[in-house]
């Protein structure tokens, strides 16, 4: 049962538990509980004071260091910033240990990234295709190879959003950085998570559809299979998520 203390309990009303604590302690830190530089209660303690789960804890701590208000140091605790800290600029924040967070990034790839197939498949040039044709390869060649796949994958996405001739995609693209490819970011060692070898084939199997509807130059095919490829991703972050918690 939830048990933080607010000045005004129907806040909490229709949230979930992670949303009730990740609220209650920007209140508490709000009311000077907690100072800058402050080492934040254990997981333990904030479990026993909130009277929920571990998971629940750790997802509202991630939550506020996404904000920018706290910062986990390693076997030392999580402290408070100070608020200067708390600055945020676009995409290099996001925190994709979060469920909701990896599915907001997925959400905006699908939008931006389904039309950027359907461009590149309308105005891409011999050179461009010649290099999207060499970005799918080597990521396939990592796949087989049983190699990290990430850097690779993020290239062939890059290439596809070149082959648009709008450089803003690109550059979409590129301010993302590593949140584009969450893989190595959904694990505590910060090392790129390992598909199974049945998902990794359907991920080249996926990469390799939306390279030939760009080939043949079919812009429906081209969005739908990026699009198919994006929300057949959420369903493999969640439950490579579930399996790293």
């Amino acid at each position: 049962m939830m048990t933080a203390t607010t000045s005004d309990p129907s806040a909490f009303q229709g949230k979930t538990l992670v949303a009730q604590v990740t609220d209650a302690l920007r209140s508490q830190i709000a009311k000077g509980r907690y100072h800058p530089g402050d080492r934040l209660p254990s997981e333990a303690r904030l479990t026993q004071e909130f009277g929920v789960s571990r998971t629940v804890v750790r997802e509202a701590i991630a939550a506020l260091r996404s904000d920018g208000l706290v910062e986990p140091r390693q076997g030392a605790g999580v402290f408070l910033l100070e608020q200067a800290a708390s600055a945020r600029r676009p995409f290099q924040q996001v925190d994709l240990t979060r469920v909701s967070s990896l599915i907001e990034m997925l959400e905006l790839r699908t939008a931006v990234e389904g039309d950027a197939s359907a461009l590149a498949a309308l105005r891409r040039s011999p050179g461009q295709e010649g290099k999207l044709i060499e970005a799918f390869d080597a990521f396939r060649a990592c796949a087989a190879a049983g190699k990290p796949t990430a850097e690779a994958d993020f290239a062939f996405h890059v290439a596809i959003a070149e082959a648009t001739n709008n450089p803003r995609f690109s550059e979409f693209l590129k301010a993302l950085g590593p949140a584009l490819i969450p893989r190595r970011a959904i694990v505590d060692s910060g090392e790129e998570a390992v598909l199974p070898a049945d998902e990794l084939s359907r991920l080249v199997d996926e990469h390799e559809a939306i390279l030939l509807a760009i080939q043949n130059g079919d812009e429906d095919a081209a969005r739908a299979a990026m699009r198919n490829h994006l929300k057949n991703s959420q369903i493999r972050y969640r439950s490579m998520l579930r399996a790293a918690r």
